[in-house]
Order: C-alpha cells, then structure tokens, then sequence
C-alpha cells in the first residue's frame, strides 16, 4: 500500500503557534507603551495636528459640494449607485467561477505603474484578488462621482477629487496587514516577530528631542563624515554663527587663479557634493585645478 502524496504546506500557516502567542502578547505590550508614550507627552499630538496642511472642514466642504450636486439628481445618483452594485455583482460571480478554476477576465485591474499590488497573490490567491478588484471598483466609482457631479467650480472639483484619492489610498488593503498577501505571509513566517520589531521601531521613532514622529529611512549610524562620506581633504577657512566656509586645495601641481565659490542648495548638507570618491562633484573640481569654497 502506498503513502498519498502530501498536500503543499498553505504560505499562509503559522510557523510556531506558541511563539506567535508570544510575540502577539509583545505586540499588546509595545502598543501599550506607544501608548503611555503619547499620553505623557500630549504635545505630540499637538505638534502633529499643527503640522496638518489639510484642515477636514476643507475636506468636509469640498466632499459636501459634491453630495450636494448629487441630492439635486437623485436619478443621478441612483444610476451611480445600480454601476457599482452591477460591478459588485460581477465581481462576486468572478470569484466563485475562479474557485471553480475558471480564468474570468477582471472586472478590475490596477494601472501599470501602480505598485501596491505586484506581489503574485493579487492576482493567483482568488480571495486577494476578489479583494483588489472590489477596492478597486469602489475607489474609481468614487472618483466618477467627483468627476461627474455638476454644478461645480473647477476649483472644489480639484480639491475633491484630491481628497477623495487620498482617502482612496489611505483605505487600500495593501496599508493593513491582514489584507496584504506579503505581510501576512511574513507575519506568519515570523509568527509575530516582524509586528514586535515594527512596534518597536515606532516608539523608537516617536523618542525625538523635538517631540516631532520622524520615521527613520536608513540607518543613521552607517555613515560617517571623513570616513565614508565627505572624505574629499578639506578645511574650515571661516566661521560665524550663520554659517562656515571650507576650503579643498586643488590637487595638481598648477592650479586656476580664480577659485570656485559654492553655495549648495539649503535643502541639502554640503556634502551632497562629495558623497564618496566615485560620486564627488568637489573631488573633481580639486582634481581639475580648481581651489573649491563651499559654504
């Protein structure tokens, strides 16, 4: 008698039950000091809300132009409204007919340059992709609300369309973990690991001197300057308390008479212009005959 073959092991299977109760015990407690975190320190709260470019009475103006136009066509917004439950509908017979094997075309798809859902269960994982299409469906029929309401003024339609892509965005699966395909197979790979790690990283990022939430892209200890960035030889020629002037000497044995003077851009440190040997616009200069001068 001979043994029947192993199913495939599900990617979405916890890797160590225990550990992932563990780590999701981790989870409760690091959200918990998040917490107290921001309790003790309200002026986070407030610091952020002062950095709020977008007041919601803006968005809950332009959003009320738009319902507005629509309340004065109901017929409008009732064939809007058949559009996105005939849709709905679709969607729904293409996700049985998947499960049953079939390939049905998409009701749905993203645009090309969209990259919120290039990972292969989006499309392959009937219930990821039954998920995308229905984002999808809602938010585009939520823009053709903007875009076909009348009555008004190019400016709030602007703004509207502006705020609805936000929320859009905003609400897509691919920002929540349980209903992105790569995260949840991460999470359970880890079994929580990766949820305890992230947490962790935000309190860390909250932890600033200036109260300010800044979420760390790089690793700040990687680089030092006269190391591995900035090692063009230079020397400080001057100092006040605006600013300080260094000085590289040219690096042949005849040099321009006139200098060159740089002011790098303020959004930038100085050393944009020398990040290392192969990308140093400085070094260059110097190695043409040019004294350097940059503030």
């Amino acid at each position: 008698m001979t043994d029947s073959p192993a199913l495939p092991q599900s990617p979405y299977t916890i890797a160590d039950p225990v550990a992932f109760a563990q780590n999701m015990a981790k989870v409760f407690e690091q959200a918990a000091a998040i917490a107290r975190l921001l309790a003790e320190r309200p002026e986070l709260a407030q610091k952020e809300a002062e950095t709020q470019i977008t007041p919601l009475e803006q968005v809950s103006a332009a959003l009320s132009a738009v319902a507005q136009s629509y309340m004065k066509e109901p017929r409008k917004l009732m064939d809007a409204q058949m559009q996105l439950w005939n849709s709905y509908t679709q969607l729904w017979q293409n996700a049985w007919a998947k499960v049953l094997g079939q390939q049905p075309s998409p009701v749905a798809e993203p645009a090309r340059n969209d990259k919120r859902f290039k990972d292969p269960d989006w499309q392959e994982n009937a219930a990821f992709d039954a998920l995308k299409q229905a984002y999808l469906v809602t938010a585009r029929w939520a823009q053709d609300l903007v875009q076909n309401a009348e009555g008004l003024d190019e400016h709030t339609r602007h703004k509207a369309r502006f705020y609805v892509e936000q929320i859009a965005n905003a609400l897509s699966p691919s920002n929540f973990g349980v209903t992105n395909p790569e995260v949840l197979r991460e999470t359970l790979a880890s079994s929580g690991a990766n949820l305890v790690e992230g947490l962790k990283h935000l309190e860390e990022d909250l932890r600033t001197p200036d109260g300010r939430l800044r979420i760390r892209q790089t690793d700040m200890s990687a680089f030092e300057i006269g190391r591995n960035l900035a090692t063009t030889p230079g020397k400080v020629v001057f100092r006040n308390e605006t600013f300080e002037l260094i000085q590289y000497a040219p690096a042949t044995a005849e040099a321009f008479a006139y200098p060159l003077v740089i002011f790098p851009p303020w959004i930038n440190k100085f050393y944009i212009l020398d990040l290392n040997p192969k990308k140093s616009f400085i070094k260059w200069a110097v190695d043409q005959g040019l004294t350097v001068f940059v503030v």
